[in-house]
């Protein structure tokens, strides 16, 4: 019988929970802490969240704290520190119960407390909508991780037994969660080197998300099972013994493929589970890095190797960690079989990733160090912190970081340089030095000059050409992968944006007050961005250049005892100021981004509702253009000028459109013509009449607000009795 003393003072007569033993026995001792003390610590988080958590029942119906203790055992699985594993424990303490941040820390430390309040969804904040919420919560998540690496292993670990036990939750639920498993947390154990945590991960989510599918695979492979075995023992066995001969301590053995990666062969290929000869993987640990080697070539003399089936990442290690010799042979009975050569370091490191790999200060304070290979994560997390808070730009730079596959290039001097998949030249002169991808004007690939949106390949030397003068373009945006490169683009840009924009409020200000013979008023003016809440008087001068604050407001709030000069003509001499300076840019939209410099060509005039393209001009900013233009087979020549923009107009917005009628020549016709389209509510601002013989040529500028209602007149007065054809010119 268990001693009634034990449930409060363990320590004292000895006796804990067994899981509670179970727990304590699979952590790893660190250096400079006893081993009462981690059991003392350990306990009392144990207790901690056991009280916190009492009452509170799962989905499934058992008590929530299993959950907690459960996160703490894979993280004690994976070899984690012990202040790892209590912040997994009380992981859910400051979210789901009435314990505060300052309960945590004062009863197990900064660093501890730093954990959990990492691992913790943002509270207190209402969001605009679920998407703004996940991307909140996201980034606050990598913020963390930034600081410490544990938040995400932590996160990973409560991800997963979520995922095993998602079958009790709601429909809806489980897919909306699966979803999200799927497009950031896979990736991300794979950018982290979590291999067992990313098909753990992926084989759930198929699971959740494609019963019928993961069912049918999990029959066949459990009814193979025998041959399997047999097949992988035909392999395994004489590879061993030759090994042997070379005097080789190696570990062989085979596993079939995840069950995701099976089922992207099956989609991909469009072949059925039979047809796919790949499922099998075979792994040789070895002691040493040059056993790997001799091993692959005592392989190769009893394989035949597939041709472009090798890969070498040891030699040249993913940005992951990961490290292994990938070969594939032709095995018996004429079937493909992957093989991995890798070091038992390697081995651990390819399973667990950055969790094999964590350092942890002697004193038990939190680490601040990251590993360099995930410096990405670093340069990721001061992107995010630049960019807007526009939920879905921020998903869209997570996920682009997240998904890319590799390549390897090389820079003159023969580094080694990992980019994304479909990366070029801008992108690699971006990862070199911000200055370089800034000033690039040009690039050599394997010594022969390309086009800055070439296509780089695995083992490209790439050299930037740089010049001064050279400033980065909204073409660029177009054909650049790096969230890296993409960031300091648009950072350039806006700024060049808000620089010019300071500039025209300055002039603004400048033409209006000398108008109204008050120029000795433009210091006070400036001096005065306090009133109106800006920091500075560029801030306060942007808002005028851009149309936010007009210069009325502003005399009234800075003299109002002159109200009664500013009629309504400085407001429409400010408009027609900023109009014209802008070249008309209201209702376009780059990447997110509004009040562009924009000329609308003259050759098409395209309105809302038409397709457009963007080109990039040399000093004017952007020209539009409708995609059907004459204009564009000129334009092609420069195609990394070009770009997609998209319309962003009120309905209110008006657009000139010429239309050219032809029809008979009679009594009345040009009074018709215009009474239907007066009648559809639609302005004429000019008409031009050419008569002849019996024909004749009308010419009209009408003012919409869409293609949709410029359809509708071009309907109506096709439908004019004598009237032959009906047609937009200029497009």
């Amino acid at each position: 019988m268990q001693n009634p003393l034990a449930r409060f003072v363990p320590h004292l007569v000895g006796e804990y929970p067994k899981k509670f033993l179970n727990l304590y026995d699979n952590i790893s001792l660190s250096n400079g802490s006893s081993q009462d003390e981690i059991r003392d610590l350990l306990w009392q988080a144990y207790e901690f969240a056991i009280t916190h958590h009492e009452g509170q029942k799962r989905h499934s119906g058992e008590p929530y704290f299993n959950h907690c203790l459960a996160v703490a055992n894979m993280l004690a699985q994976w070899k984690m520190d012990h202040f790892t594993i209590i912040g997994g424990m009380l992981h859910d303490t400051i979210e789901d119960t009435d314990a505060s941040i300052q309960d945590i820390n004062s009863l197990f430390g900064e660093d501890i407390a730093s954990l959990v309040n990492g691992v913790t969804k943002l509270g207190g904040i209402r969001f605009s909508s679920r998407e703004a919420k996940q991307a909140g919560n996201f980034m606050k998540m990598l913020l963390s991780v930034a600081q410490d690496l544990r938040v995400i292993i932590i996160k990973f670990a409560d991800r997963l037994h979520n995922m095993r036990t998602i079958e009790y939750l709601p429909r809806i639920k489980r897919h909306r969660i699966a979803m999200e498993t799927r497009d950031v947390y896979v990736p991300l154990a794979h950018r982290l080197g979590m291999a067992q945590v990313k098909w753990q991960l992926e084989d759930l989510v198929l699971q959740t998300l494609n019963p019928k599918a993961f069912s049918e695979i999990d029959s066949k492979i459990k009814s193979s099972h025998r041959a399997r075995e047999k097949y992988i023992a035909g392999i395994t066995r004489p590879l061993l013994t030759e090994l042997d001969k070379h005097n080789l301590e190696a570990v062989v053995y085979g596993r079939v493929k995840s069950y995701s990666s099976i089922y992207g062969k099956m989609v991909n290929r469009g072949k059925s589970f039979e047809e796919i000869y790949d499922k099998l993987a075979i792994r040789v640990i070895v002691n040493k890095i040059e056993e790997c080697y001799l091993t692959l070539g005592i392989l190769h003399q009893h394989y035949t190797p597939a041709q472009d089936r090798f890969k070498d990442f040891i030699a040249t290690p993913k940005s992951n960690a990961y490290q292994s010799i990938h070969t594939t042979v032709i095995g018996p009975d004429r079937k493909l079989v992957e093989i991995q050569i890798r070091t038992k370091e390697m081995e651990e490191t390819a399973e667990i990733g950055v969790a094999a790999h964590w350092h942890y200060k002697e004193d038990g304070a939190s680490s601040k160090s990251i590993d360099s290979h995930v410096q990405w994560l670093r340069e990721l997390v001061e992107i995010l912190q630049d960019e807007s808070s526009d939920p879905r730009e921020f998903m869209h730079l997570l996920k682009i970081d997240l998904f890319s596959d590799e390549i390897f290039v090389f820079t003159p001097n023969g580094d080694l340089v990992q980019l994304p998949i479909n990366a070029t030249p801008i992108d690699f002169a971006f990862s070199v030095h911000t200055e370089v991808g800034l000033h690039c004007i040009g690039a050599k690939v394997d010594h022969k000059v390309v086009p800055l949106n070439t296509v780089l390949k695995n083992g490209d030397t790439v050299e930037v050409l740089t010049s001064k003068s050279q400033n980065p373009s909204y073409g660029w945006l177009k054909f650049v992968v790096t969230s890296k490169a993409r960031n300091h683009i648009n950072r350039f840009l806006h700024k060049a944006m808000r620089e010019e924009s300071i500039k025209l409020g300055q002039q603004l200000l400048e033409k209006t007050l000398r108008r109204l013979k008050r120029s000795s008023l433009i210091t006070e003016v400036k001096d005065s961005f306090a009133k109106f809440g800006y920091n500075s008087s560029d801030s306060f001068m942007e808002s005028i250049g851009s149309g936010d604050l007009s210069i009325r407001d502003v005399l009234k709030k800075v003299q109002p005892e002159e109200d009664v000069v500013l009629d309504k003509e400085p407001v429409e001499e400010e408009k027609r100021f900023l109009d014209f300076a802008r070249s008309r840019s209201k209702g376009i939209k780059l990447q997110g981004i509004k009040n562009l410099m924009v000329t609308f060509g003259k050759c098409c005039n395209p309105i809302p509702g038409d397709e457009m393209i963007g080109f990039v001009t040399r000093g004017r900013g952007i020209t539009v253009h409708h995609s059907s233009c004459k204009s564009l087979p000129l334009l092609n020549e420069e195609s990394d000028r070009l770009m997609p923009v998209e319309w962003d107009v009120a309905r209110s917005d008006i657009f000139n459109v010429r239309l050219k009628v032809e029809s008979l020549d009679r009594k009345g016709m040009l009074k018709e013509i215009t009474e239907v389209i007066s009648g559809a509510n639609i302005n004429i601002t000019s008409v031009e009449m050419k008569v002849k013989d019996v024909l004749s040529t009308g010419y009209f500028i009408v003012q919409v607000n869409n293609l949709k209602q410029l359809d509708r007149v071009i309907n109506k007065v096709s439908k004019i009795p004598g009237v032959d054809a009906v047609e937009r010119t200029g497009k």
